[in-house]
């Protein structure tokens, strides 16, 4: 029996303690009672943690004061704040052409963004990493933090990865790219990876337009299509992380493909104006269909241009036919369009909303993000923030003058309620 008792009673404390850094974060100053009444733990729990927290460098305590908090037996509360600024956690989204990474502290506030031009899939292993390591390096100077404060970095990436983190055998570039090794060994950072879908739809649950929404699909929709998944508030990856996964669209009527509303944007532009057809997308070009851009053309349409608007009716159409099937598939209460070309795709919105009863039966409400481009950075700094609160009984910030870690330091574990 008690070979079985101490790793499920270290589990629970684990879990208590995660539980605990949620509901601190933000919360400002507070009392035992009050993280008792948050969490449903028992006193002896809530202060044996929060002294093992404390110890650990996640907490400061205050100093007592008459008429601040609760009182037990006369005596004022014990008050504790969560120290946001005692580590960091990075996060990075490795696109086709660009790399953007935020540094944030542990209540999630973003330090510094910065992003740089990037061709992943024209350079060597070797210089694709020492990118990284320069825009990790400006990140946190611009942030004013060291690198030692780093507790773990998340990676976005634009291929299926297992809830394990391994990028789907199929995935050659990333197979041959191992960021978390490289990262790892460079740094002594503990890297995880996750599909940049499922990092938005992290990113737009926390902070964006899905607050709130246990049944939700947050969609990238720039140059290729992706999606990512939560089913009752839980992100869903499938036996090899490939859930979400579009390549299904080549099959349905009407789409063909995973091309996204900046490719079909752009491309069906050109059509317009290899068709001759009057338009102000000519001007806006200057009569080089190459350099025509998607953003052109919803510019074009918000003025009024007729066939700039044609345009957008065929992509409001196909991209009902897109959202309809993955409805009908996962019955989302929510899908969101993110990505680089949300803020002008609000545009297709009601024309999406009108036709997609054609294509499900349980339409979903329709968003677009207001999270912008940097989305999966900060659906990474989500993702980071989760790992340490769940192992922060095993990890310890910089602020502590000694690493300590949990039962070297002569203090016994206390009590703990399930």
């Amino acid at each position: 029996m008690q070979t079985g008792t101490a790793p499920s009673t270290q589990l629970v404390r684990r879990v208590n303690a995660s539980a605990m850094l949620k509901a601190m974060r933000g919360a400002g100053v507070v009392t035992g009672t009050e993280l008792m009444a948050t969490t449903g733990l028992s006193r002896a729990t809530v202060i044996s943690i929060c002294d093992e927290l404390v110890r650990l460098g996640w907490l400061r305590e205050l100093e007592n004061q008459r008429g601040a908090g609760d009182y037990v037996k006369g005596r004022p509360a014990r008050r504790f704040a969560f120290d946001d600024s005692a580590a960091s956690v990075i996060g990075i989204d490795i696109g086709a052409n660009k790399i953007t990474a935020i540094v944030a502290d542990m209540a999630g506030t973003s330090l510094s963004q910065v992003t740089m031009p990037f061709r992943a899939y024209n350079v060597p292993a070797d210089e694709r990493a020492d990118v990284l390591d320069r825009i990790a390096a400006e990140a946190l100077d611009k942030a004013g933090v060291s690198a030692d404060s780093v507790l773990a970095v998340s990676v976005g990436v634009a291929a299926p990865v297992s809830r394990e983190g391994e990028v789907l055998t199929a995935q050659e570039f990333w197979k041959s790219f191992d960021v978390r090794r490289i990262v790892s060994e460079r740094h002594g950072w503990h890297v995880l990876l996750e599909n940049d879908a499922n990092l938005a739809a992290l990113a737009e649950r926390w902070q964006g337009s899905a607050q709130g929404v246990d049944n939700l699909v947050v969609m990238l929709a720039g140059d290729r299509l992706g999606s990512g998944i939560l089913e009752s508030g839980r992100l869903l990856h499938g036996q090899v992380g490939g859930f979400g996964e579009l390549g299904y669209l080549d099959n349905v009527d009407g789409v063909g493909d995973t091309y996204g509303i900046a490719h079909y944007a752009a491309l069906w532009g050109r059509e317009v104006l290899d068709s001759g057809a009057e338009t102000a997308l000519r001007k806006l070009c200057h009569a080089k269909p190459e350099a025509l851009t998607a953003e052109m053309v919803f510019r074009a349409a918000a003025d009024g241009d007729q066939a700039a608007r044609k345009v957008l009716d065929r992509m409001a159409q196909r991209m009902a036919r897109v959202v309809g099937s993955v409805s009908t598939l996962v019955n989302p209460e929510l899908v969101v369009i993110a990505g680089a070309v949300a803020a002008s795709a609000h545009a297709l919105i009601p024309a999406m909303e009108k036709q997609l009863p054609n294509f499900t039966f349980t339409p979903p409400r329709l968003r677009t993000s207001t999270l912008g481009d940097g989305i999966v950075s900060l659906g990474a700094i989500r993702h980071a923030l989760d790992y340490v609160e769940e192992h922060a009984l095993d990890l310890y910030p910089a602020s502590l003058p000694k690493h300590v870690t949990a039962g070297q330091s002569g203090v016994e574990p206390g009590p703990v309620s399930a």
